[in-house]
């Protein structure tokens, strides 16, 4: 049966929902019709044809990627935050982030997160080209993480894995440091702590 309405926020939802899940390439005008209950034609009416759909799919990713806000009490906290929202966000959406950098809206997307960052700088008070340097630095951090994880969930089986490479010769006689790095990783406390100590640098300022 097919549903007697749909809107357009609806259609572009399911169909962020269906890139997010399995890719670009699994989002069919049919298949998004059958998730939706729906016919064909309703969809072109309106989101027009694929490549329009996609360009929504897009400019919606952008709209919510600019939906970041800085918490906490201090401009070193808000900054993290803002970090730590930014990598939740671009983990949760890898094929529609990779959607706006093929149509080279990345730096839009950016935008409202750095302006958020150029915010806490200020209140920090860096100004000019430190300001501007530690919100790159912040930036460049999350991004470069974020592959880093992608690369690893992606990556196949270790042979050796970690806990054969990592044993007392390697780690300098220093036990305790060989059975850390040849533990499991807590990517989400690792972040965290990176994000701060780099941050704390970043406020410090030259020379400290």
């Amino acid at each position: 049966m097919t549903r007697a309405s749909l809107t357009r926020e609806e259609i572009l939802a399911a169909a962020g929902s269906l890139v997010r899940q399995h890719g670009p390439a699994a989002l069919t005008m049919r298949k998004l019709a059958a998730e939706l209950g729906t016919a064909v034609t309703s969809i072109y009416w309106h989101v027009g044809n694929r490549e329009s759909l996609l360009d929504a799919l897009v400019e919606r990713t952008v709209e919510e990627l600019g939906e970041i806000r800085p918490r906490g009490r201090t401009p070193a906290a808000r900054v993290v935050s803002v970090a730590r929202a930014l990598r939740r966000e671009l983990r949760a959406r890898p094929h529609l982030i990779a959607m706006v950098h093929e149509r080279g809206l990345t730096e839009r997307m950016f935008l409202p997160a750095q302006q958020a960052l150029v915010h806490e700088m200020h209140a920090a008070g860096l100004r000019g080209t430190r300001a501007a340097q530690a919100v790159r630095a912040v930036q460049f951090q999350v991004v470069g993480y974020v592959l880093v994880e992608r690369n690893r969930e992606r990556a196949p089986v270790q042979r050796p894995d970690e806990e054969e490479l990592w044993h007392t010769a390697p780690a300098e006689h220093d036990p305790a440091l060989a059975r850390a790095l040849a533990g499991p990783v807590d990517q989400d406390r690792l972040f965290t702590d990176s994000v701060r100590a780099l941050v704390a640098g970043l406020l410090a300022g030259p020379g400290s």
